[in-house]
């Protein structure tokens, strides 16, 4: 693939292999390994049969056929968008319901703006259904040690992406009494506490109170149902013409307001990460999983910068090496192998700088000055 261009067709991510465990595709790794610039990363999650695949069909320009991957399309900001399709929540079938919640964590941890697909009304059963944000302070920690006290929601609130909530199929009038209401003001009205202390009011807040506190940017689209019942059934085939017009633009407002707003994935310290730190990272994450630990985010950055500084170090050489052999004409004057020297060690240590994460003591940078 050509880095920065759209690709032909979605590439599975992170899938369960025989034994039942997630992986991580080495075709999307090494994909992700050709983007060197920053990337802002999108999730659609939600329940199944939900509709949410032509969300992610919109944004990635296609109209149909978008399977569980992920699409990368080109950016103008200097930036890659990365776009992650998930499996379908809730699904009796599988009857997994930790799989599920790994998948929602997991959209969480790396993800920038993480999309929540849903049908009808934000109402009760609508919260109760999500509540999957309800264990993320389980599935999830922000620091390393077990005995260092967590700033409860602000620390997840640096570190988690903005939400947006797709209701799908809403067919109220946007009214709080007689008064017009925005969609956003419709979700934050939907997430107001109820006063008291009994363990059913608690367990009304819970789902709301985690959406305010852990999610700082939260957006809301409501989407007019796109179609007839009888053209519902065969949606992705259907042309533009015969959508509904409102909802086309509605869908045309989500997917500009994604482009536009969706920031770089960044990771616990505010640095935004690229291409093939996305899917060391991700590497990080599934290998905790599959361990049975809790993903930690401070130690992923501590792996991720060892991960990605021993690259640098074994890139910034081979480029030393490969600049030398090309400019080098033996025999020469040692002052001109050294003038030589100097340029190659120059450039190598611009690619190694490049390359570099979160090398504050400087090891790597000492460990490639030695070599």
């Amino acid at each position: 693939m050509a880095c920065g261009g759209l690709m032909a067709a979605p590439v599975c991510f992170i899938e369960n292999n025989e034994n039942g465990k997630l992986h991580v595709k080495k075709e999307a790794r090494d994909i992700l390994d050709g983007i060197n610039e920053t990337v802002v990363v999108v999730s659609v999650v939600g329940l199944y049969r939900t509709g949410k695949s032509y969300l992610m069909n919109r944004l990635a320009g296609q109209q149909s056929g978008f399977a569980l991957g992920s699409t990368i399309e080109s950016k103008t900001k200097g930036h890659t968008l990365v776009l992650l399709d998930t499996e379908g929540l809730g699904d009796v079938e599988k009857g997994d319901e930790k799989h599920d919640t790994w998948i929602f964590c997991l959209a969480v941890l790396l993800s920038s703006t993480l999309v929540y697909n849903s049908l009808g009304v934000i109402d009760n059963t609508a919260l109760e259904k999500l509540h999957y944000v309800t264990e993320l302070t389980e599935n999830i920690r922000v620091k390393a040690e077990v005995g260092q006290v967590e700033d409860g929601s602000a620390d997840f609130m640096r570190v988690f992406p903005s939400f947006v909530w797709a209701v799908r199929d809403f067919t109220l009038e946007l009214k709080r009494g007689d008064k017009l209401i925005t969609s956003d003001e419709y979700l934050e009205g939907a997430l107001k506490h109820k006063p008291g202390s009994s363990p059913q009011t608690e367990q009304y807040n819970m789902p709301r109170r985690c959406l305010r506190q852990f999610f700082a940017v939260r957006k809301c689209f409501v989407f007019p149902r796109p179609a007839s019942t009888q053209n519902m059934r065969r949606m992705e085939e259907l042309s533009e013409k015969e959508l509904d017009s409102e909802f086309l633009e509605q869908a045309n407002t989500f997917c500009h307001y994604i482009y536009n707003n969706a920031e770089p994935k960044t990771i616990n310290g505010g640095r935004t990460i690229t291409g093939t730190a996305l899917g060391n990272l991700a590497e990080i994450y599934v290998e905790a999983i599959r361990s049975g630990k809790v993903p930690c985010l401070e130690n992923a950055v501590v792996s991720l910068a060892k991960i990605q500084n021993v690259r640098a170090v074994e890139r910034a050489l081979q480029f030393y090496m490969t600049e030398m052999l090309s400019i080098a004409q033996l025999p020469m004057r040692p002052e001109e192998l050294s003038d030589i020297h100097k340029i190659a060690e120059k450039k190598g240590i611009e690619v190694f700088i490049t390359m570099a994460f979160n090398d504050n003591d400087q090891m790597y940078h000492q460990e490639l000055m030695v070599h």
